[in-house]
């Protein structure tokens, strides 16, 4: 079911936005050569405490998730595109981060995400971070009241293939509210005029995940969360949660 917020709630859940984007800017500013993931991991838990909030990632278990999730934060590092466990890696120049949170307050969530480079870029790097960043911008950007889902889907995926590179196979954003993952699905590759109509109220977490050898596949680690590019090639993942309304789509993921 597709549950539309009030404009009362939609501010609640602006709330939890910007604690993530707090958490987000704060293991940023922390990540450097020789930090290591877990060290990061226990950054944003302390922010997300600070702000009276609660982690939504920590114990979380979806049925495809072999165990719950073990940490509060996603740290994906280079090939790792999504679902990265914090473990004692320490951070190594050049090395292409991306950083998931989620928090939530009063029962709403909020989730996004930011890729980085840690140290000496490599500009294929910067390029693979700059590609992604736009294609959540464009798909922000067809998130209309009237528009329809595919609208968003044929943005992101646009953006992604024209510069070739890969989408990140089955996986895409979704719906968020007082469950942090609701109805629909949305997927990083569609058909534009396709698919539900978009309501004022609709809460979506738009998410593209690009591969930067163009292809699409992916293989589990042995941790069975982290989701790896086929190939070894890097991968970058940003994210934020995206409100439909009459005046045009607000980002509640911001600080």
């Amino acid at each position: 079911m597709v549950e539309l917020k009030s404009q009362s709630e939609l501010d609640a859940m602006r709330e939890s936005g910007r604690v993530v984007a707090q958490t987000l800017q704060a293991v940023k500013e922390a990540s450097a050569i020789g930090v290591s993931l877990k060290e990061l991991d226990d950054i944003a838990a302390q922010v997300i405490r600070d702000a009276g909030a609660k982690p939504s990632f920590l114990h979380y278990q979806p049925h495809s998730a072999p165990t719950p999730y073990p940490a509060v934060i996603c740290a994906s590092v280079n090939d790792a595109v999504v679902h990265g466990i914090p473990s004692d890696y320490r951070l190594r120049d050049g090395d292409l981060v991306s950083i998931d949170s989620g928090a939530y307050i009063d029962g709403w969530h909020g989730d996004s995400a930011i890729s980085y480079v840690v140290g000496t870029a490599n500009p294929a790097d910067l390029e693979l971070i700059a590609t992604t960043e736009r294609a959540l911008a464009a798909g922000i950007a067809a998130a209309l009241a009237g528009g329809k889902m595919g609208d968003i889907s044929h943005a992101v995926g646009t953006v992604g293939r024209e510069a070739g590179y890969g989408l990140l196979d089955g996986h895409g954003g979704h719906g968020i509210g007082r469950a942090m993952h609701e109805d629909p699905h949305l997927p990083n590759e569609g058909r534009p005029g396709r698919g539900m109509r978009l309501k004022p109220g609709l809460v979506l977490a738009i998410e593209p995940m690009l591969i930067a050898d163009g292809v699409d596949d992916y293989r589990h680690a042995e941790d069975g969360w982290t989701l790896v590019t086929a190939s070894g090639c890097r991968a970058a993942h940003v994210e934020h949660t995206v409100a439909i309304t009459a005046d045009g789509p607000r980002v509640l993921t911001m600080l």
